[in-house]
């Protein structure tokens, strides 16, 4: 594991709550921080919060297209990432209300911004992580978990903005799952976590837990030298334990990455 300072992490969703607070506690570190947020204004304050080492990158993840602009950008500038952590995400009726809503590329709204766009940016971003010879991905999921409509996962039929957010939580660590399998051997590592319970965040309108308790359980997941080489894991906070049964079944895992195949083409 190399020292910290010199370690590069791409945080999504950096702009604000969770994300910006892991933002400020990993480049307080001495990790460079690679800040990705939607609002070039709200960004930039966060890299000038952060110092020098820290850098912009813009994308609204409801486009896979943006998402693929943002990963050149990063590709362009970097030689290596030492860490991943998809953070950014969407609640359950936040934005736009209660009502089904798609991506710009036809996917079901929350499907694409709270799944999709993290599994094509790893994706794209997988050659600077083997550069980095020991590297971790870190995929911020949540305790809400449904079970996955294989069939179904756009939610044509019988929606609603808790079924919509849970499945693409429940799909974050199916595919976290089936990357650490794909990637056994290489030094990089996959897991995923629910960081804490209703933390105070815009999409949370009644917090029960502090920004600080899931910090401290993402940022582990990041440094800790004790996980080094622990991968295809699920924790709550600070504790490994089961996420759905769904996502240990291979066949869902294998449906699951064809279906994201083709979805991002």
């Amino acid at each position: 594991m190399r020292p910290l300072d010199e370690q590069t992490v791409l945080i999504t969703g950096a702009t604000d709550g969770l994300g910006r607070a892991l933002a400020r506690d990993l480049a307080g570190r001495g990790m460079t921080v690679l800040v990705h947020g939607r609002d070039r204004a709200r960004g930039q304050a966060v890299v000038d919060e952060l110092g020098s080492r820290a850098r912009l990158y813009l994308a609204d993840l409801a486009s896979l297209a943006q998402v693929r602009a943002m990963a050149a950008a990063i590709k362009a500038d970097v030689d290596r990432l030492d860490v991943l952590v998809s953070n950014a995400g969407i609640g359950r009726e936040v934005p736009g209300g209660p009502a089904r809503q798609e991506s710009a590329d036809g996917v079901e709204l929350r499907f694409a911004v709270n799944y999709l766009a993290g599994y094509l940016l790893t994706r794209e971003l997988l050659p600077l992580l083997r550069a980095a010879g020991s590297a971790r991905i870190v995929n911020v999921s949540s305790a809400a978990q449904m079970l996955l409509d294989l069939d179904d996962v756009h939610l044509t039929r019988g929606y609603s903005g808790t079924r919509a957010y849970s499945q693409s939580k429940l799909a974050q660590i199916l595919s976290t799952v089936d990357l650490a399998e794909e990637l056994e051997g290489t030094g990089i590592t996959v897991n995923a976590l629910h960081p804490a319970t209703f933390m105070p965040t815009k999409i949370v309108a009644t917090p029960t837990s502090t920004i600080e308790e899931g910090v401290e359980a993402t940022a582990r997941l990041v440094v800790d030298p004790a996980l080094e080489g622990v991968t295809g894991r699920y924790f709550d906070g600070l504790r490994e334990t089961r996420a759905h049964e769904q996502a240990y079944d291979p066949a869902a895992r294998a449906a699951l990455r064809r279906l994201s195949d083709e979805l991002v083409g």
